[in-house]
């Protein structure tokens, strides 16, 4: 700004040696701004209805022309390209409305409100809590530091007083009490920051806790991703979404309830001075509240719709992420194939359009904190000027006949005090003014992150219960009557039925049908029942219903029609252990692994030793892990073991267990047929019931029975032959 004065200074100067003055070419300067500022707020809405008739006539070429492309078109390309990725973005939005058409948008109405309540009363869940008490000293400062400001403004305007009389000792003594007050009043605005952060750090802790508990609640973390659509990110909610959050209540309630104490005491203040004035008290807050309210709707109505603009700023960093994302995942594809090209191009539009879009917000940013400005430092210290004069102007001064030198000095002192005073605190009113008008912006974007944050929770709390919402494949009427839908979502009328007669350890399964979570219905229904003993193979082409057989069996996909009997689990001994083809390595030592998903209080709760760890290991041809590495060694297990080491130690895991069943989904794909053989028998030696997919015919010899799909939702279910060599159809 100090450059941008003196270039200015230095054309004014020229102009004035051409015989322009600088009164004439201060006129000319405001006068351009004030046109150009008029200029940028007509020209949208000129565009706006100039738009209008050339979309019309390019809809109907469309609709009437099917010929080659015109020169013209093959230019327009790249803005061709963009509008192409735009739209992908708009059929992707409309597609998600249409899924969630219950949720309202994000907005300053009723259900921001009852959001907000909801949330507030996680956060402060009791009236005695830890979070009340720091709320209580928090405002207690917020008041403390209004009354600090007043008291300063006053001793600033005697230091004025004092210096006007030329009286070195109250002077000196005003001055100390200034130093003197400077103490507390930096402790008193450190002790605000502190208690924000503190207050910040409390909510977003008690949301987490109460999240987290929702979150692992009946496996919710795994419906929340698989079997419901509303919520794509749940990592980025539960993490930055709560903290933004917390931290925006925290910081809003010190913007909202200390400029409010500010007006409310700096009236009192100025009201009290304007009294000792002997000058009327109303004219002056009424000129201030006009003004004030004239500016600010002026400010509404001129105001771009930041919202939207953000949010499509947001919507488009996000795509941004996505492509970076996508690339990191299927690097090793994107390399085989030699598609940095094309991965580059699409980076590059995404990035672009990210540019155009910030340069939008940027240039609407420009003219509306232009006139922001203009109004906030001119408009308003102009209309303070006036209120602070008024007092002085047709304030009483006494009988004329009275006044002598003295008391003139007296009167002159006093006014300066009464104008230094006066316009500190109405710069203190100024600054509270422009934070509760800036704070219009904070709760709009409150309002964003209180829909995410309580839709978040929403969701969470459905999905415990059984309630899922996500795009179907089929519709309604194509169901025949196997899925019924209420309220656009579908209800699972199955049943899940434990049973705890010892005599009776099977796994029965009663017109169950076998319904995908996008509602797709692989096998209408399925009767079949598996006692213990009875090793099952499971065969059939590729999304028969296989894998989605081990899902409804562990309870992760919802029965949506019939009974599922099922042994109760026993505290250290489950009913059924999964294992699938990809074994998931946790975060810990190698025994961490192999207890999975025990933890080492559990295991010298079942008095299992390191030795017998060791004999576990050599019975998936480990051991020699164990002799290189000790049981607390902790290392990245996903990526130092190799596939084949990594479905070992799954069966590992099985072996420690010990379960009734064992749901094995091509699990022993990447290990060696030999290792593979022994496993089985060792598995079936400790009395564990096998249920396997596989496409190996080596592992038949282990099974008793054979549950055949075909595809088209038929099924059978028979025992097999002693001999019986696999189909081979289920080869490929």
């Amino acid at each position: 700004m100090t450059v941008l004065s003196k270039y200015v200074d230095r054309i004014a100067e020229k102009c004035e040696q051409n015989g322009l003055s600088k009164h004439a070419f201060s006129c000319v300067l405001v006068t351009s701004a004030i046109v150009a500022l008029t200029i940028k707020i007509t020209i949208p809405y000129v565009r706006n209805t100039q738009s209008q008739s050339p979309r019309k006539i390019l809809s109907g070429k469309t609709k009437g022309s099917t010929g080659a492309l015109t020169p013209s078109a093959t230019d327009g390309s790249d803005e061709d390209l963009k509008l192409a990725e735009a739209e992908k973005l708009l059929v992707a939005q409309k597609l998600k409305n249409k899924t969630n058409k219950q949720m309202i948008e994000p907005g300053l109405n009723k259900e921001f409100l009852k959001q907000l309540g909801m949330l507030v009363k996680i956060m402060i869940p009791n009236t005695l809590c830890y979070e009340t008490g720091l709320l209580s000293i928090h405002t207690f400062c917020l008041i403390s530091r209004t009354f600090l400001s007043i008291y300063v403004a006053a001793l600033e305007g005697a230091l004025v007083k004092f210096i006007v009389r030329k009286d070195v000792k109250q002077f000196s003594l005003v001055l100390l009490k200034w130093f003197g007050i400077a103490i507390p009043a930096t402790f008193v605005n450190s002790m605000i920051r502190f208690l924000e952060s503190k207050l910040s750090l409390a909510f977003r802790t008690r949301l987490v806790r109460h999240s987290y508990r929702l979150y692992f609640k009946n496996q919710n973390y795994y419906r929340v991703s698989n079997l419901d659509g509303r919520i794509e990110n749940a990592d980025h909610r539960l993490t930055e979404d709560i903290s933004v959050f917390a931290s925006s209540v925290a910081h809003l309630y010190s913007s909202l309830t200390k400029p409010c104490f500010d007006l409310m005491l700096i009236g009192l203040a100025l009201m009290r001075s304007s009294r000792k004035m002997k000058a009327n008290i109303l004219t002056g807050p009424a000129l201030s509240v006009s003004v004030i309210a004239l500016t600010a709707h002026i400010l509404r109505i001129v105001s771009p719709k930041f919202g939207q603009l953000v949010s499509e700023e947001a919507n488009r960093y996000g795509y941004l992420r996505h492509i970076h994302s996508r690339i990191i995942t299927n690097a090793e594809e994107i390399a085989f194939y030699g598609g940095h090209k094309v991965e580059m191009q699409q980076l590059r539009q995404a990035y672009n359009r990210l540019v155009n879009q910030m340069n939008n917000i940027f240039s609407q940013k420009l003219w509306f904190i232009m006139l922001e400005q203009f109004f906030m430092k001119y408009v308003w210290s102009g209309t303070g000027m006036i209120m602070v004069s008024l007092p002085i102007l047709t304030g009483s001064t006494g009988d004329p006949s009275l006044v002598e030198s003295s008391a003139t000095e007296s009167n002159v002192s006093e006014r300066t005090q009464y104008l230094t005073t006066a316009r500190n605190l109405l710069i203190s009113a100024a600054d509270a003014i422009e934070r509760l008008m800036s704070s219009y912006k904070e709760i709009v974007a409150l309002a964003g992150y209180t829909y995410r944050v309580a839709g978040m929770m929403d969701v969470f709390e459905e999905t415990a219960q059984g309630v899922y919402c996500k795009a179907t494949v089929v519709e309604n009427d194509e169901m025949n009557g196997i899925i019924e839908f209420r309220d656009g979502k579908p209800v699972a009328k199955g049943r899940i039925i434990y049973t705890d007669d010892p005599g009776n350890m099977s796994i029965t399964l009663r017109a169950v049908p076998v319904v995908t979570p996008n509602c797709d219905i692989v096998v209408p229904s399925l009767t079949l029942c598996i006692e213990p003993g009875v090793h099952l193979l499971i065969t059939g082409p590729n999304g028969c219903g296989k894998s989605s057989l081990f899902r409804i069996l562990s309870g992760l996909w919802p029965i949506y029609a019939g009974e599922l009997h099922i042994p109760r689990p026993v505290e250290d001994k489950p009913c059924m252990f999964y294992i699938p083809q990809r074994p998931y390595m946790s975060i810990g030592s190698l025994c961490d692994q192999i207890i999975y998903p025990d933890t080492r209080e559990d295991m010298k709760r079942k008095n299992i030793t390191e030795n017998e760890l060791k004999e576990i290991l050599k019975m998936v041809s480990l051991e020699h892990i164990a002799q290189r590495d000790s049981f607390d060694v902790v290392r990245d297990w996903k990526d130092i073991l190799s596939g084949g080491e990594k479905q070992r130690m799954a069966i590992a895991r099985l072996f420690y267990h010990k379960p009734r069943y064992a749901l094995l989904d091509e699990c022993t794909s990447a290990v060696s047929i030999d290792v593979e053989s022994s496993i089985y028998e060792i598995a079936k030696s400790m009395g564990i019931t096998l249920l396997t997919i596989t496409h190996r015919p080596t592992l038949w010899k282990y099974h008793t029975h054979i549950l055949e799909f075909d595809g088209l939702g038929s099924w059978r279910f028979r025992k097999m032959d002693l001999n019986e060599q696999q189909k081979e159809q289920f080869l490929h």
